[in-house]
This record gives C-alpha cells, sequence and structure tokens, in this order.
C-alpha cells in the first residue's frame, strides 16, 4: 500500500479508470518524432529511473507531497527525438476517456516524471497506475493518468477539463489548499509548491 492510499487524496477518474496489464502494455508515442514508437513495460523500466520528492497539487484544492518515482521527461524524450517544429505533447489515457496537452517548454523541467512507482510502492491502478505523469510545477489535470499514448504536436489544444472551462497552461495560482499530508490548509504562491 503506498502513501497515497495511506493519505488517501481525492483520486478523480475523469475518463473512467481502465483495466491495464503491464505483460500486455504498450505506451505509444506519435506524431512529430523522429520515428513512432511503442514502449513495453519492460522497455519503459529498463530506461534511467529516477526519484523526485515534489507536490501534486490539485485546481480542486488540495496538494499531496511524496517521494515519486519513474522516469525522467528529459530521459524519456531522448528516446523518442521529437523533431524540432514539436511544440506540445498531447497525453492520452487509456479508451481515449481523457487527454491533456502541455507544452514541450513545461515538461523540459529537471523534476517533470513518467510515474510508476511511489515512497517505493507500484503506483495504485486508483492513482494513476500503472504509469502516469506527475508535473509537479502545473496542476494536476496536466499530470494525465493511465498513459496510453503520448502525441507530439506543433499546436497547443484544449483536453478533457481544459475543455470544461479549466486553462490550458494549468498554471498553480497564489491561494491556498489543503495539505493532505499534514490535514492542514496553506497558503501557497503559486508555481510549484515548495513551501511545505
Amino acid at each position: 500500500m503506498s502513501i497515497l492510499s495511506r493519505l488517501r487524496p481525492p483520486a478523480f477518474q475523469a475518463g473512467g479508470m481502465p483495466e491495464i496489464d503491464t505483460a500486455t502494455y504498450r505506451l505509444h508515442v506519435k506524431g512529430l518524432v523522429k520515428e513512432e514508437r511503442s514502449f513495453t513495460w519492460e522497455e519503459i523500466m529498463a530506461l534511467p529511473a529516477s526519484k523526485v520528492n515534489a507536490r501534486l497539487t490539485s485546481v480542486s484544492g488540495w496538494s499531496v507531497r511524496a517521494t515519486w518515482e519513474g522516469v525522467l521527461w528529459r530521459d524519456f524524450v531522448s528516446a523518442v527525438t521529437p523533431r524540432k517544429e514539436a511544440s506540445h505533447a498531447v497525453f492520452s489515457s487509456f479508451g481515449g476517456g481523457y487527454e491533456t496537452a502541455v507544452s514541450l517548454a513545461d515538461l523540459d523541467h529537471p523534476r517533470v516524471l513518467l510515474v510508476y512507482a511511489v515512497e517505493g510502492e507500484p503506483l495504485e491502478r486508483e492513482y494513476g497506475g500503472p504509469l502516469r505523469m506527475v508535473i509537479p510545477h502545473l496542476y494536476g489535470y496536466k499530470s494525465a493518468k493511465w498513459l496510453e499514448t503520448i502525441t507530439l504536436t506543433d499546436t497547443d489544444r484544449g483536453g478533457y477539463w481544459e475543455d470544461r472551462g479549466y486553462t490550458e497552461s494549468g498554471i498553480i495560482e497564489p491561494g491556498f489548499t489543503l495539505d493532505v499530508n499534514t490535514k492542514t490548509r496553506r497558503p501557497i504562491s503559486g508555481g510549484e509548491v515548495t513551501e511545505f
């Protein structure tokens, strides 16, 4: 049981919560890349592994700190070689029920990960396992769960929550958040939450 299951932050399932077997799992990378590719689970696990201690902050008013484990975006993207005209990545969940686009500039950040574990435990299905994004400096709706496809494009576009009124940038705004770790409401200054 991971820290997420112990702390019980809200687990949103926009677009549904798919059942994914890592034995047959494929992460497809397509669009504006040198060569389209599908990664098996074993190939993902063979990529350089990293750990990042960071907060995942929800636009709905809560934030949780954990040590996320997986593949840094910078390491992952070097394996797929985007074409020079690529400016955004569109992350799609299994079944196509959820999508969000993130600029490559926002992804080129030292703490952005494709996450498969948290605090030494496999990432549970409820929280986006087996593989999800964690982009600490953007709201959680940009950290797509149940990754199936990453499409590199030369334009921004909406997504599941963006089409329902959330900002396309996903920038964390100043205000207050519930720190799930301590169960206290805390002020935040905007951007990645590093104050606590």
